[in-house]
């Protein structure tokens, strides 16, 4: 097994041309995995990613924060008290927003936050994102046979320590999502998370430190997000 510091220098070992090292559970190099230069070869543009990064966050919030007004307070509609001779301010309703239990003055209100963008923006930027990360040296691959492995904790936690990732955010991407001993094995690591290929999103790709892709994930996204690719 390989030691933790032989293997951190290995994830940023020069590969050739838009390829990345793949590994094995135990962290050892097992070969390189060509990437598609049509998703990670691509121009990065900065502010389409910021744009579109702007979009997925706004489109998250779901906008049902809501308050009452006086008008929507349930409560008596009777003068408190007479209009004159009390020398207080003259008040007209146990509603109003200075008194406690009032309505609120311009309170959060239930509206759609949603933004939109087009699907060539949205395509583009997310294949910038891909060009980003495997340019900072932050996308490596992991054998298909991982995902059979038994369904122990420590294996994956073994592997996060070899390869000297531990305590990182770290996304698999996975051909699909299903519950196989790989997602059994690892949905307990804190830092570690697991997406299937075509659910995969900008978000995603630039908040994790390591993105990791398995063999076959890359063949599901040349047949779906490259097919129509000229």
């Amino acid at each position: 097994m390989p030691t933790a510091k032989k293997t951190e220098q290995s994830v940023s070992k020069k590969t050739s041309g838009l390829a990345v090292l793949v590994y094995d559970i135990k962290g050892k190099e097992k070969g390189e995995l060509e990437m598609p230069s049509q998703a990670f070869g691509v121009k990065v543009n900065k502010p389409l990613l910021a744009q579109a990064l702007r979009v997925y966050q706004f489109n998250q919030r779901q906008g049902t924060a809501s308050t009452k007004t006086r008008g929507q307070v349930i409560g008596s509609t009777r003068k408190i008290y007479r209009q004159k001779g009390t020398g207080k301010a003259r008040h007209g309703s146990i509603k109003a927003p200075i008194f406690v239990g009032g309505g609120v003055v311009g309170g959060p209100q239930p509206r759609d936050y949603s933004l939109k963008i087009n699907k060539k923006q949205k395509r583009q930027a997310f294949f910038s994102a891909l060009t980003l990360k495997l340019k900072e040296k932050n996308i490596f691959g992991i054998e298909d046979n991982v995902l059979k492995i038994e369904a122990k904790t420590k294996l994956i936690a073994g592997f996060l320590e070899n390869m000297k990732l531990t305590g990182k955010k770290i996304m698999f991407v996975l051909p699909k999502m299903e519950k196989n001993n790989f997602v059994l094995a690892s949905r307990n690591i804190n830092g570690v998370d697991f997406v299937d290929l075509q659910s995969l999103n900008i978000f995603q790709i630039l908040n994790c430190s390591k993105l990791v892709f398995f063999e076959s994930a890359v063949e599901v996204l040349k047949s779906y997000f490259l097919k129509n690719e000229h």
